[in-house]
Protein backbone atom coordinates (compact mmCIF):
# COMPACT_ATOMS: atom_id res chain seq x y z
CA UNK A 1 0.00 0.00 0.00
CA UNK A 2 1.34 3.45 -0.93
CA UNK A 3 1.75 6.39 1.42
CA UNK A 4 -1.24 8.18 -0.13
CA UNK A 5 -3.42 5.12 0.33
CA UNK A 6 -2.35 4.89 3.95
CA UNK A 7 -3.25 8.54 4.54
CA UNK A 8 -6.69 8.08 2.96
CA UNK A 9 -7.25 4.96 5.03
CA UNK A 10 -6.28 6.81 8.21
CA UNK A 11 -8.78 9.54 7.41
CA UNK A 12 -11.69 7.31 6.37
CA UNK A 13 -11.32 4.69 9.05
CA UNK A 14 -11.68 6.33 12.46
CA UNK A 15 -11.46 4.58 15.83
CA UNK A 16 -14.72 3.99 17.67
CA UNK A 17 -15.72 6.77 20.06
CA UNK A 18 -13.47 9.37 18.39
CA UNK A 19 -14.83 12.91 18.61
CA UNK A 20 -15.53 15.18 15.63
CA UNK A 21 -12.79 17.56 16.65
CA UNK A 22 -10.22 14.80 16.60
CA UNK A 23 -11.39 13.66 13.18
CA UNK A 24 -10.97 17.19 11.81
CA UNK A 25 -7.45 17.39 13.17
CA UNK A 26 -6.62 14.04 11.56
CA UNK A 27 -7.91 15.23 8.13
CA UNK A 28 -5.95 18.49 8.33
CA UNK A 29 -2.74 16.59 9.20
CA UNK A 30 -3.24 14.25 6.24
CA UNK A 31 -3.83 17.20 3.87
CA UNK A 32 -0.71 18.93 5.15
CA UNK A 33 1.39 15.83 4.49
CA UNK A 34 0.07 15.62 0.92
CA UNK A 35 0.84 19.28 0.30
CA UNK A 36 4.38 18.91 1.62
CA UNK A 37 4.92 15.88 -0.63
CA UNK A 38 3.68 17.74 -3.72
CA UNK A 39 5.91 20.71 -2.86
CA UNK A 40 8.95 18.44 -2.53
CA UNK A 41 8.26 16.72 -5.85
CA UNK A 42 7.77 20.05 -7.61
CA UNK A 43 11.06 21.34 -6.24
CA UNK A 44 12.89 18.24 -7.43
CA UNK A 45 11.37 18.51 -10.93
CA UNK A 46 12.27 22.20 -11.14
CA UNK A 47 15.85 21.48 -10.09
CA UNK A 48 16.16 18.73 -12.73
CA UNK A 49 14.80 21.07 -15.41
CA UNK A 50 17.32 23.74 -14.40
CA UNK A 51 20.18 21.24 -14.70
CA UNK A 52 19.08 20.16 -18.16
CA UNK A 53 18.67 23.78 -19.27
CA UNK A 54 22.16 24.63 -18.01
CA UNK A 55 23.61 21.62 -19.85
CA UNK A 56 21.94 22.71 -23.09
CA UNK A 57 23.29 26.23 -22.72
CA UNK A 58 26.82 24.89 -22.09
CA UNK A 59 26.79 22.73 -25.27
CA UNK A 60 28.06 24.30 -28.54
CA UNK A 61 26.05 23.36 -31.62
CA UNK A 62 26.87 23.88 -35.32
CA UNK A 63 24.70 26.72 -36.65
CA UNK A 64 21.92 25.70 -38.99
CA UNK A 65 23.49 27.72 -41.81
CA UNK A 66 27.02 26.43 -41.12
CA UNK A 67 30.05 28.23 -39.74
CA UNK A 68 31.50 31.16 -41.60
CA UNK A 69 34.94 31.68 -43.10
CA UNK A 70 37.66 29.03 -43.29
CA UNK A 71 35.94 27.03 -40.52
CA UNK A 72 32.83 26.41 -42.60
CA UNK A 73 31.95 22.74 -42.44
CA UNK A 74 28.86 22.53 -44.58
CA UNK A 75 26.50 24.49 -46.82
CA UNK A 76 23.05 25.67 -45.72
CA UNK A 77 21.32 23.38 -48.17
CA UNK A 78 20.88 19.73 -47.45
CA UNK A 79 23.08 17.19 -49.22
CA UNK A 80 20.74 15.04 -51.29
CA UNK A 81 21.61 11.89 -53.20
CA UNK A 82 19.31 9.85 -55.41
CA UNK A 83 18.23 6.63 -53.82
CA UNK A 84 20.39 3.69 -54.82
CA UNK A 85 20.34 0.09 -53.74
CA UNK A 86 23.28 -2.28 -54.04
CA UNK A 87 25.26 -4.87 -52.09
CA UNK A 88 27.57 -3.80 -49.29
CA UNK A 89 30.55 -5.31 -51.14
CA UNK A 90 29.95 -3.01 -54.13
CA UNK A 91 29.15 0.11 -52.11
CA UNK A 92 32.29 -0.34 -50.02
CA UNK A 93 34.33 0.47 -53.13
CA UNK A 94 31.89 2.82 -54.90
CA UNK A 95 30.90 5.17 -52.09
CA UNK A 96 32.69 8.46 -52.90
CA UNK A 97 33.70 9.37 -49.35
CA UNK A 98 35.76 6.26 -48.68
CA UNK A 99 39.47 6.14 -49.69
CA UNK A 100 42.27 3.58 -49.55
CA UNK A 101 44.33 3.86 -46.36
CA UNK A 102 47.60 3.72 -48.31
CA UNK A 103 50.80 1.79 -47.72
CA UNK A 104 51.89 3.59 -44.58
CA UNK A 105 54.70 6.08 -44.09
CA UNK A 106 57.75 3.77 -44.19
CA UNK A 107 59.52 4.00 -47.53
CA UNK A 108 60.52 6.32 -50.35
CA UNK A 109 58.27 9.30 -51.04
CA UNK A 110 56.81 9.08 -54.55
CA UNK A 111 54.10 11.74 -54.73
CA UNK A 112 50.42 12.21 -54.01
CA UNK A 113 47.66 9.65 -53.95
CA UNK A 114 45.08 11.35 -56.18
CA UNK A 115 42.12 9.64 -54.50
CA UNK A 116 42.92 10.16 -50.83
CA UNK A 117 45.02 13.31 -51.26
CA UNK A 118 47.68 11.94 -48.94
CA UNK A 119 51.34 11.21 -49.53
CA UNK A 120 52.26 8.00 -51.31
CA UNK A 121 55.43 6.12 -50.37
CA UNK A 122 56.84 2.86 -51.68
CA UNK A 123 59.56 0.45 -50.58
CA UNK A 124 59.45 -3.17 -51.82
CA UNK A 125 61.63 -4.40 -48.96
CA UNK A 126 59.39 -2.77 -46.35
CA UNK A 127 56.24 -4.11 -48.01
CA UNK A 128 57.79 -7.57 -48.10
CA UNK A 129 58.63 -7.30 -44.39
CA UNK A 130 55.03 -6.34 -43.64
CA UNK A 131 53.70 -9.24 -45.70
CA UNK A 132 51.91 -6.97 -48.19
CA UNK A 133 53.83 -8.51 -51.11
CA UNK A 134 55.76 -11.74 -51.54
CA UNK A 135 57.87 -10.72 -54.56
CA UNK A 136 59.90 -7.45 -54.55
CA UNK A 137 60.14 -7.10 -58.35
CA UNK A 138 58.58 -4.20 -60.28
CA UNK A 139 57.13 -3.85 -63.79
CA UNK A 140 56.99 -0.27 -65.13
CA UNK A 141 55.28 0.42 -68.47
CA UNK A 142 54.26 3.62 -70.23
CA UNK A 143 54.34 5.27 -73.63
CA UNK A 144 57.08 7.72 -74.57
CA UNK A 145 56.70 11.01 -72.72
CA UNK A 146 54.48 9.67 -69.94
CA UNK A 147 57.16 10.11 -67.24
CA UNK A 148 58.07 6.50 -66.51
CA UNK A 149 61.83 7.12 -66.84
CA UNK A 150 61.71 9.94 -64.29
CA UNK A 151 59.82 7.68 -61.89
CA UNK A 152 62.41 4.91 -62.18
CA UNK A 153 65.27 7.35 -61.57
CA UNK A 154 63.64 9.02 -58.59
CA UNK A 155 62.77 5.66 -56.99
CA UNK A 156 66.32 4.36 -57.04
CA UNK A 157 68.07 7.68 -56.26
CA UNK A 158 65.82 8.39 -53.28
CA UNK A 159 66.53 4.86 -52.07
CA UNK A 160 70.24 5.68 -51.77
CA UNK A 161 69.49 7.64 -48.59
CA UNK A 162 68.30 4.36 -47.01
CA UNK A 163 71.60 2.62 -47.79
CA UNK A 164 70.40 0.82 -50.93
CA UNK A 165 72.63 0.45 -54.02
CA UNK A 166 71.79 0.53 -57.71
CA UNK A 167 73.08 -1.68 -60.55
CA UNK A 168 72.15 -1.07 -64.18
CA UNK A 169 73.66 -3.86 -66.32
CA UNK A 170 72.85 -2.08 -69.58
CA UNK A 171 71.79 1.46 -70.48
CA UNK A 172 71.29 1.56 -74.27
CA UNK A 173 70.49 5.29 -74.36
CA UNK A 174 72.94 6.51 -71.70
CA UNK A 175 70.12 8.09 -69.67
CA UNK A 176 71.49 6.95 -66.31
CA UNK A 177 75.09 8.10 -66.78
CA UNK A 178 74.55 11.64 -65.48
CA UNK A 179 72.54 10.29 -62.55
CA UNK A 180 75.30 7.84 -61.56
CA UNK A 181 77.93 10.57 -61.56
CA UNK A 182 75.69 12.97 -59.63
CA UNK A 183 75.18 10.49 -56.76
CA UNK A 184 78.83 9.49 -56.49
CA UNK A 185 78.57 6.29 -58.51
CA UNK A 186 80.27 5.23 -61.71
CA UNK A 187 79.19 4.99 -65.33
CA UNK A 188 81.26 2.56 -67.39
CA UNK A 189 81.15 3.59 -71.03
CA UNK A 190 81.80 0.93 -73.65
CA UNK A 191 81.88 1.34 -77.40
CA UNK A 192 84.07 1.57 -80.46
CA UNK A 193 86.75 4.23 -80.18
CA UNK A 194 86.95 4.04 -76.38
CA UNK A 195 89.79 2.56 -74.38
CA UNK A 196 87.61 0.54 -72.00
CA UNK A 197 87.73 -3.24 -72.31
CA UNK A 198 85.58 -5.86 -70.63
CA UNK A 199 87.06 -9.33 -70.22
CA UNK A 200 84.26 -11.93 -70.13
CA UNK A 201 86.60 -14.38 -68.38
CA UNK A 202 87.37 -12.17 -65.38
CA UNK A 203 86.98 -13.94 -62.06
CA UNK A 204 85.01 -10.94 -60.80
CA UNK A 205 84.03 -9.97 -57.30
CA UNK A 206 84.48 -12.67 -54.67
CA UNK A 207 81.86 -12.82 -51.90
CA UNK A 208 83.36 -13.21 -48.47
CA UNK A 209 81.39 -16.31 -47.50
CA UNK A 210 82.93 -18.58 -50.20
CA UNK A 211 85.83 -20.91 -49.45
CA UNK A 212 88.73 -21.32 -51.90
CA UNK A 213 87.29 -24.53 -53.32
CA UNK A 214 83.85 -23.00 -53.67
CA UNK A 215 85.31 -19.94 -55.36
CA UNK A 216 87.23 -22.00 -57.93
CA UNK A 217 84.10 -23.99 -58.76
CA UNK A 218 81.99 -20.83 -58.96
CA UNK A 219 84.42 -19.07 -61.32
CA UNK A 220 84.67 -22.11 -63.60
CA UNK A 221 80.89 -22.47 -63.82
CA UNK A 222 80.42 -18.75 -64.44
CA UNK A 223 83.00 -18.72 -67.25
CA UNK A 224 81.48 -21.77 -68.88
CA UNK A 225 77.95 -20.34 -68.75
CA UNK A 226 79.06 -16.96 -70.04
CA UNK A 227 81.02 -18.32 -73.02
CA UNK A 228 78.03 -20.47 -73.93
CA UNK A 229 75.65 -17.52 -73.60
CA UNK A 230 77.87 -15.32 -75.79
CA UNK A 231 78.06 -18.02 -78.45
CA UNK A 232 74.27 -18.51 -78.40
CA UNK A 233 73.74 -14.75 -78.71
CA UNK A 234 75.99 -14.43 -81.77
CA UNK A 235 74.75 -17.66 -83.39
CA UNK A 236 71.13 -16.84 -82.51
CA UNK A 237 70.42 -20.45 -81.61
CA UNK A 238 71.00 -22.97 -78.85
CA UNK A 239 74.26 -24.90 -78.63
CA UNK A 240 74.50 -28.59 -79.33
CA UNK A 241 76.05 -31.06 -76.84
CA UNK A 242 79.13 -31.35 -79.07
CA UNK A 243 79.60 -27.58 -79.03
CA UNK A 244 79.31 -27.51 -75.25
CA UNK A 245 82.07 -30.11 -75.06
CA UNK A 246 84.27 -28.06 -77.38
CA UNK A 247 83.78 -24.98 -75.19
CA UNK A 248 84.59 -26.90 -72.01
CA UNK A 249 87.78 -28.30 -73.54
CA UNK A 250 88.90 -24.90 -74.88
CA UNK A 251 88.18 -23.19 -71.55
CA UNK A 252 90.11 -25.79 -69.55
CA UNK A 253 93.11 -25.48 -71.88
CA UNK A 254 93.03 -21.68 -71.67
CA UNK A 255 92.89 -21.63 -67.86
CA UNK A 256 95.84 -24.05 -67.66
CA UNK A 257 98.01 -21.97 -69.97
CA UNK A 258 97.31 -18.42 -68.74
CA UNK A 259 97.05 -16.64 -65.42
CA UNK A 260 94.63 -14.10 -66.89
CA UNK A 261 92.55 -15.91 -69.54
CA UNK A 262 91.05 -13.75 -72.30
CA UNK A 263 88.59 -14.42 -75.09
CA UNK A 264 91.13 -14.61 -77.98
CA UNK A 265 92.70 -17.62 -76.25
CA UNK A 266 89.33 -19.39 -76.20
CA UNK A 267 88.92 -18.71 -79.92
CA UNK A 268 92.39 -20.12 -80.67
CA UNK A 269 91.72 -23.31 -78.71
CA UNK A 270 88.33 -23.75 -80.38
CA UNK A 271 89.66 -23.37 -83.92
CA UNK A 272 93.00 -25.14 -83.29
CA UNK A 273 92.70 -27.53 -80.31
CA UNK A 274 96.05 -28.66 -78.82
CA UNK A 275 94.89 -32.23 -78.22
CA UNK A 276 92.80 -33.23 -81.22
CA UNK A 277 94.45 -36.17 -83.04
CA UNK A 278 91.49 -37.00 -85.30
CA UNK A 279 90.29 -33.42 -85.90
CA UNK A 280 86.83 -34.14 -84.51
CA UNK A 281 87.09 -31.57 -81.72
CA UNK A 282 88.02 -28.78 -84.14
CA UNK A 283 85.08 -29.71 -86.36
CA UNK A 284 82.64 -29.74 -83.41
CA UNK A 285 83.71 -26.28 -82.22
CA UNK A 286 84.21 -24.67 -85.63
CA UNK A 287 80.96 -22.66 -85.74
CA UNK A 288 81.27 -21.62 -82.11
CA UNK A 289 84.87 -20.56 -82.67
CA UNK A 290 84.00 -18.42 -85.69
CA UNK A 291 81.04 -16.90 -83.82
CA UNK A 292 83.25 -15.88 -80.89
CA UNK A 293 85.88 -14.63 -83.31
CA UNK A 294 83.46 -11.83 -84.21
CA UNK A 295 83.97 -10.56 -80.66
CA UNK A 296 87.75 -10.55 -81.11
CA UNK A 297 88.60 -9.57 -84.67
CA UNK A 298 85.28 -9.12 -86.48
CA UNK A 299 82.61 -6.46 -86.57
CA UNK A 300 82.01 -6.87 -82.82
CA UNK A 301 85.69 -6.67 -81.90
CA UNK A 302 87.59 -4.12 -79.89
CA UNK A 303 85.68 -4.52 -76.61
CA UNK A 304 86.39 -8.06 -75.41
CA UNK A 305 89.83 -8.86 -76.81
CA UNK A 306 91.99 -8.12 -73.76
CA UNK A 307 92.12 -7.81 -69.96
CA UNK A 308 89.50 -5.60 -68.35
CA UNK A 309 90.44 -1.93 -68.00
CA UNK A 310 87.62 -1.25 -65.55
CA UNK A 311 86.87 -2.84 -62.20
CA UNK A 312 83.52 -3.52 -60.58
CA UNK A 313 83.33 -1.86 -57.17
CA UNK A 314 80.25 -3.14 -55.28
CA UNK A 315 80.70 -0.52 -52.54
CA UNK A 316 79.73 2.34 -54.86
CA UNK A 317 76.17 3.62 -54.49
CA UNK A 318 75.46 3.16 -58.19
CA UNK A 319 77.05 1.47 -61.21
CA UNK A 320 75.71 1.65 -64.74
CA UNK A 321 76.97 0.33 -68.05
CA UNK A 322 76.59 3.03 -70.73
CA UNK A 323 75.97 1.42 -74.15
CA UNK A 324 74.83 4.55 -75.97
CA UNK A 325 77.77 4.36 -78.40
CA UNK A 326 76.74 0.96 -79.76
CA UNK A 327 73.00 1.45 -80.22
CA UNK A 328 73.28 0.80 -83.96
CA UNK A 329 74.26 -2.84 -83.43
CA UNK A 330 71.61 -4.87 -81.59
CA UNK A 331 73.81 -7.98 -81.44
CA UNK A 332 76.66 -6.04 -79.85
CA UNK A 333 74.29 -4.56 -77.27
CA UNK A 334 73.03 -8.04 -76.40
CA UNK A 335 76.58 -9.34 -76.04
CA UNK A 336 77.59 -6.39 -73.87
CA UNK A 337 74.59 -6.78 -71.60
CA UNK A 338 75.21 -10.50 -71.31
CA UNK A 339 78.79 -9.81 -70.24
CA UNK A 340 77.74 -7.04 -67.88
CA UNK A 341 75.07 -9.18 -66.24
CA UNK A 342 77.59 -11.93 -65.57
CA UNK A 343 80.20 -9.35 -64.51
CA UNK A 344 77.88 -7.88 -61.89
CA UNK A 345 76.38 -11.20 -60.94
CA UNK A 346 79.05 -12.14 -58.40
CA UNK A 347 78.36 -9.01 -56.35
CA UNK A 348 74.67 -9.05 -57.12
CA UNK A 349 74.16 -12.54 -55.75
CA UNK A 350 76.15 -11.92 -52.57
CA UNK A 351 73.69 -12.34 -49.64
CA UNK A 352 75.84 -9.94 -47.59
CA UNK A 353 75.70 -7.24 -50.26
CA UNK A 354 72.72 -5.42 -48.76
CA UNK A 355 69.61 -4.27 -50.55
CA UNK A 356 70.06 -3.43 -54.22
CA UNK A 357 67.98 -2.18 -57.11
CA UNK A 358 68.67 -3.80 -60.50
CA UNK A 359 67.23 -1.75 -63.35
CA UNK A 360 66.60 -3.31 -66.76
CA UNK A 361 65.82 -0.44 -69.13
CA UNK A 362 64.62 -0.89 -72.73
CA UNK A 363 63.24 -4.33 -71.91
CA UNK A 364 62.33 -5.15 -75.50
CA UNK A 365 66.06 -5.42 -76.29
CA UNK A 366 66.73 -7.74 -73.36
CA UNK A 367 63.87 -10.12 -73.95
CA UNK A 368 64.85 -10.67 -77.57
CA UNK A 369 67.91 -12.67 -76.45
CA UNK A 370 67.28 -16.12 -74.90
CA UNK A 371 70.51 -16.07 -72.85
CA UNK A 372 69.67 -12.72 -71.27
CA UNK A 373 66.08 -13.77 -70.68
CA UNK A 374 67.15 -16.91 -68.82
CA UNK A 375 69.62 -14.94 -66.68
CA UNK A 376 66.96 -12.34 -65.85
CA UNK A 377 64.46 -15.04 -64.93
CA UNK A 378 66.97 -16.59 -62.51
CA UNK A 379 67.63 -13.20 -60.89
CA UNK A 380 63.92 -12.54 -60.48
CA UNK A 381 63.23 -15.90 -58.90
CA UNK A 382 66.12 -15.48 -56.43
CA UNK A 383 65.37 -11.83 -55.62
CA UNK A 384 64.09 -12.52 -52.10
CA UNK A 385 67.03 -14.74 -51.22
CA UNK A 386 69.65 -12.20 -52.30
CA UNK A 387 67.83 -9.07 -51.14
CA UNK A 388 67.47 -7.47 -54.58
CA UNK A 389 64.55 -5.75 -56.29
CA UNK A 390 64.46 -5.94 -60.09
CA UNK A 391 62.72 -3.29 -62.16
CA UNK A 392 61.79 -3.97 -65.78
CA UNK A 393 61.04 -0.81 -67.79
CA UNK A 394 59.32 -0.94 -71.18
CA UNK A 395 56.70 0.88 -73.22
CA UNK A 396 53.73 -1.50 -73.37
CA UNK A 397 52.76 -4.93 -72.11
CA UNK A 398 52.28 -6.22 -75.64
CA UNK A 399 56.10 -6.26 -75.85
CA UNK A 400 55.83 -9.54 -73.96
CA UNK A 401 53.84 -11.01 -76.85
CA UNK A 402 56.75 -10.39 -79.22
CA UNK A 403 59.06 -12.67 -77.24
CA UNK A 404 59.21 -15.99 -79.04
CA UNK A 405 56.34 -17.94 -80.55
CA UNK A 406 53.12 -18.77 -78.76
CA UNK A 407 53.76 -21.66 -76.39
CA UNK A 408 57.56 -21.39 -76.66
CA UNK A 409 59.97 -21.47 -73.74
CA UNK A 410 60.94 -17.83 -74.33
CA UNK A 411 57.31 -16.74 -74.17
CA UNK A 412 56.90 -18.68 -70.91
CA UNK A 413 59.99 -17.03 -69.45
CA UNK A 414 58.72 -13.57 -70.38
CA UNK A 415 55.34 -14.32 -68.81
CA UNK A 416 57.05 -15.53 -65.63
CA UNK A 417 58.74 -12.13 -65.25
CA UNK A 418 55.30 -10.55 -65.06
CA UNK A 419 54.01 -13.24 -62.70
CA UNK A 420 56.97 -12.75 -60.33
CA UNK A 421 56.39 -8.98 -60.08
CA UNK A 422 53.62 -8.08 -57.66
CA UNK A 423 54.12 -4.35 -58.22
CA UNK A 424 52.88 -3.22 -61.64
CA UNK A 425 53.03 0.48 -62.47
CA UNK A 426 51.16 1.44 -65.62
CA UNK A 427 51.50 4.91 -67.08
CA UNK A 428 49.50 6.26 -70.01
CA UNK A 429 48.62 3.67 -72.67
CA UNK A 430 47.15 4.09 -76.11
CA UNK A 431 43.61 2.92 -76.86
CA UNK A 432 44.77 -0.06 -78.93
CA UNK A 433 46.80 -1.36 -75.97
CA UNK A 434 44.03 -1.32 -73.39
CA UNK A 435 42.70 -4.80 -74.13
CA UNK A 436 46.06 -6.53 -73.85
CA UNK A 437 47.00 -4.53 -70.75
CA UNK A 438 43.72 -5.33 -69.04
CA UNK A 439 44.05 -9.03 -69.80
CA UNK A 440 47.68 -9.26 -68.68
CA UNK A 441 47.13 -7.44 -65.38
CA UNK A 442 43.52 -8.38 -64.64
CA UNK A 443 42.39 -4.75 -64.48
CA UNK A 444 38.82 -3.75 -63.68
CA UNK A 445 36.75 -1.77 -66.17
CA UNK A 446 37.25 1.39 -64.11
CA UNK A 447 41.02 0.94 -64.09
CA UNK A 448 41.02 0.29 -67.83
CA UNK A 449 39.20 3.55 -68.57
CA UNK A 450 41.72 5.48 -66.46
CA UNK A 451 44.81 4.59 -68.52
CA UNK A 452 44.29 6.70 -71.68
CA UNK A 453 43.52 9.84 -69.65
CA UNK A 454 46.49 9.73 -67.28
CA UNK A 455 48.62 12.87 -67.39
CA UNK A 456 52.39 13.16 -67.36
CA UNK A 457 53.74 11.62 -64.18
CA UNK A 458 50.43 9.97 -63.28
CA UNK A 459 50.34 6.21 -63.00
CA UNK A 460 48.10 3.36 -61.95
CA UNK A 461 49.91 1.37 -59.25
CA UNK A 462 48.76 -2.23 -58.87
CA UNK A 463 50.38 -3.67 -55.74
CA UNK A 464 49.16 -7.22 -55.45
CA UNK A 465 45.36 -6.78 -55.14
CA UNK A 466 45.37 -3.07 -54.23
CA UNK A 467 45.20 -0.13 -56.65
CA UNK A 468 46.32 3.51 -56.44
CA UNK A 469 46.44 6.43 -58.85
CA UNK A 470 49.56 8.42 -57.98
CA UNK A 471 50.92 11.74 -59.19
CA UNK A 472 54.70 11.54 -59.20
CA UNK A 473 56.36 14.66 -57.77
CA UNK A 474 59.91 15.83 -58.53
CA UNK A 475 62.21 18.38 -56.94
CA UNK A 476 63.45 21.01 -59.44
CA UNK A 477 66.99 19.60 -59.17
CA UNK A 478 65.67 16.11 -59.91
CA UNK A 479 63.69 17.42 -62.85
CA UNK A 480 66.81 18.99 -64.35
CA UNK A 481 68.88 15.84 -63.77
CA UNK A 482 66.28 13.35 -65.01
CA UNK A 483 65.21 15.32 -68.10
CA UNK A 484 65.30 13.12 -71.21
CA UNK A 485 64.11 15.83 -73.60
CA UNK A 486 67.21 18.04 -73.40
CA UNK A 487 68.26 17.35 -76.98
CA UNK A 488 64.81 18.12 -78.34
CA UNK A 489 64.60 21.30 -76.27
CA UNK A 490 68.09 22.44 -77.23
CA UNK A 491 67.41 21.82 -80.91
CA UNK A 492 64.24 23.84 -80.79
CA UNK A 493 65.93 26.73 -79.01
CA UNK A 494 68.82 26.73 -81.50
CA UNK A 495 66.45 26.69 -84.45
CA UNK A 496 64.38 29.52 -83.05
CA UNK A 497 67.41 31.70 -82.37
CA UNK A 498 68.86 31.08 -85.81
CA UNK A 499 65.57 31.87 -87.49
CA UNK A 500 65.21 34.99 -85.43
CA UNK A 501 68.59 36.26 -86.58
CA UNK A 502 67.74 35.94 -90.25
CA UNK A 503 67.18 39.20 -92.13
Amino acid sequence: MSDDERLHAAVLISPAGERRRQRSQRRRAAAQLQAERRTSESAEAKEQANLERAERHATTYLPAAGERGPEALRTPGRFRLPRHQDTSATLAAAYPFLAEAGLGSAGVFVGQDLYSGGSFVYDPWELYRQGTITAPNVILAGIVGSGKSALAKSLYTRSLAFGYRVYIPGDPKGEHTAVARAVGGRAIELGHGLQNRLNPLDAGYRPGHLTDAQWVTTVAARRRDLIGALAETVLNRSLSPLEHTAIDTALAATVRSATVPVLPMIVDHLLSPTRDPDGRLAEDGRQVGHALRRLVAGDLGGLFDGPSTVAFDPTLPMITLDLSRVTENSTLISVLMTCASAWMEAALLDPAGGRRWVIYDEAWRLMSQPALLRRMDAHWRLARHYGIANMLVFHKLTDLDNVGDQGSVRRALAASLLANAETRIIYRQEQDQLGATTTALGLTRTEQTLLPGLGTGQGLWRIKDRSYVVQHQLHPDELALFDTTARMTTTEQTTDSSEGSRP
